[in-house]
């Protein structure tokens, strides 16, 4: 959050055998397909716009609180709040568990806790927390998702200003708390966090980042030109934290290996975390988004080893040399040629931006694709790139919400608000901006963002945290240009295979005949997202072909696929 400051003192499985891989397709109410929404569309295609707010309606009564109201302008406050989409129950249903903040005197004490929502697969859901046992009271910023014991259901991390929790899924609806046997607790102020299996050994290791070693002790007091108290930003306090390793030892622990794989050399403020393959090693890299200061690229020497390559392969600033105020990130093939990108966003007046790979070495190309000018009037957090219009392009949502007062205030009641935007993939990596995703813009603080298809009609939703206020539920109501195909991957254990690469080929499109996914459900903003993942097809008649890299470097073809459906695939050799 960079910011000029005068500086006056110091103070978030149905199966069968075909072609030596599990594939399921899913129809029908509930587990995928042409679902019945809970209600019917409204006229907001009709106008133009591709999404409408339906939280309230849904059934989502989550009102995030930051302690904000105490104007003690403390740092933590202005970023707080998680948000995921995942199916804890296994119905081939989205859930939604919102990550609340509450005050920090002391930290995770005051009002309300985070929830757990239930959904039915048609876009309806209800407040199951009570009883659940993720009922969490801590300062919350992140949370992310995966089957860390490899029991077949998701577990959830939540990423606090001070501890984090592992919440245990036991089945039924119950998590049990298994934080302090588990070994991954923490004790810093922590944001992004992600699961991968960095040394493939087959159980997923959890990455977490950390952002200042605060307290209110370094806090200090900060005031905009105007002479207005405003919050600091992260480089006046001087205290970078490192991020965290822990590894999955298989018994239900983990160990910290930060120190012993390399971490400490790099410190940060990080914020968000993008793993992939980017070095082609088969070996999982971690890249971090820090908030002014130079983001890290973590690269994995395939023998326990990481090393921050960031600044020798061109990711670390941008195209001006100079580092930017990181926030969310996503990792993306823009244009579908199986060179890496990655996105991230960025606060008022420095553009979002977008690094391209190509040999192993990392371009700034954000004025290239139509998304740096029309970023820097803005303060971008959430992000995800979908085809929401299913025309066969990835288009872009962002979640903006301002860290700095300026003048003038688009809402009095709410001096950091600002317009989220949205995005229209017109091929070759490139973008047009729409005018508003929703009808009436909805102007707020906005921070965590996830993405997912919360009624099975094979469209991407989105769920955003607006800071102090209550939780938004963005409808997909785009007129669709095309069709769509979704796929759940499964590792051999009945796993989310997070890490595995896939190729999809479609027959009947010209443009665009091959896209390009890598599943990863952390990515955005201090977010989780849909396990699943979703292609639009545009004209194309069927999947030609999809082609698998999975998690342990092994390669399987599948195909063709029909339309309109999830498939299943669970890894070969089970």
């Amino acid at each position: 959050m960079q910011r000029q400051r005068s500086i006056l003192g110091t103070a978030c499985v149905v199966s069968c055998i075909v072609s030596s891989a599990l594939i399921t397709s899913c129809g029908g109410d509930g587990a995928g397909g042409n679902a019945t929404p809970a209600t019917t569309r409204s006229s907001a295609s009709e106008s133009g716009a591709w999404f409408r707010e339906v939280a309230a309606q849904r059934g989502l009564d989550f009102v995030h609180r930051r302690n904000g109201e105490r104007q003690n302008y403390w740092v933590p406050e202005i970023s707080s709040g998680g948000v995921a989409f995942f199916d804890f129950d296994g119905d081939g249903a989205l859930d939604i568990y919102c990550v609340q903040s509450g005050s920090l005197e002391p930290p995770g004490s005051g009002p309300g806790r985070n929830k757990l929502y239930k959904g039915d697969g048609k876009g309806g859901f209800t407040d199951v927390t009570a009883g659940s046992g993720v009922d969490d009271m801590g300062y919350g910023h992140g949370v992310c998702t995966g089957d860390y014991d490899g029991d077949g259901d998701l577990d959830l991390y939540v990423a606090n200003l001070g501890p984090n929790k592992l919440f245990r899924n036991d089945g039924g609806g119950r998590f049990t708390d298994v934080t302090a046997e588990a070994g991954v607790a923490g004790n810093a102020w922590s944001a992004g966090c992600v699961f991968a299996d960095y040394d493939l050994d087959g159980d997923y290791d959890l990455f977490v980042v950390n952002n200042l070693s605060w307290s209110q002790a370094i806090e200090r007091i900060c005031r905009t030109t105007r002479g207005e108290r405003d919050y600091c930003a992260p480089t006046n306090y001087n205290a970078p934290s490192t991020d965290t390793l822990f590894r999955n030892d298989g018994n239900g622990r983990f160990t910290d290996v930060s120190e012993e794989v390399g971490l400490p050399a790099t410190s940060g403020t990080g914020w968000g975390v993008a793993v992939a393959d980017f070095n082609g090693d088969r070996y999982p890299d971690f890249y971090v988004t820090n908030d002014g200061m130079p983001n890290a690229m973590w690269y994995s020497d395939g023998n326990g080893k990481f090393t921050d390559e960031a600044r020798k392969l061109g990711c670390a600033v941008n195209g001006n040399g100079r580092s930017e105020a990181g926030m969310g990130v996503q990792v993306v093939d823009l244009k579908n040629d199986g060179n890496w990108g990655l996105f991230m966003t960025h606060v008022r007046d420095e553009s979002n931006t977008y690094y391209a790979s190509k040999n192993g070495v990392w371009a700034d190309k954000t004025n290239v694709t139509g998304l740096g000018a029309s970023s820097m009037k803005y303060t971008g957090f959430g992000m995800g790139f979908a085809d929401f219009d299913q025309d066969g392009l990835l288009d872009l949502f962002i979640a903006n919400g301002r860290v700095a007062l300026f003048r003038p205030l688009l809402r009095e009641d709410a001096p950091y608000a600002e317009p989220n935007q949205l995005y229209r993939g017109i091929g070759d990596g490139k973008f047009d901006e729409l005018p508003s995703p929703t009808a009436e813009p909805l102007i707020a603080t906005s921070r965590a963002a996830a993405f997912g298809d919360m009624d099975n009609d094979g469209d991407v939703d989105i769920c955003y945290i607006d800071s102090n206020e209550s939780v938004k539920l963005l409808e997909n109501v785009a007129p669709k240009v095309g069709g769509w195909v979704g796929f759940r991957l499964l590792d051999k254990g009945g796993s989310d295979a997070l890490g595995s690469v896939v190729r999809l080929e479609l027959e009947g499109r010209s443009a665009a005949p091959v896209q390009t996914k890598v599943l990863q459900t952390s990515y955005s903003f201090c977010a989780a997202n849909d396990h699943r993942l979703q292609f639009g097809t545009g004209e194309a008649g069927a999947v030609k072909q999809l082609s698998v890299t999975w998690p342990d470097g092994s390669r399987s073809q599948h195909g063709p696929f029909e339309l309109g459906r999830y498939h299943v695939l669970q890894q070969p050799g089970t």
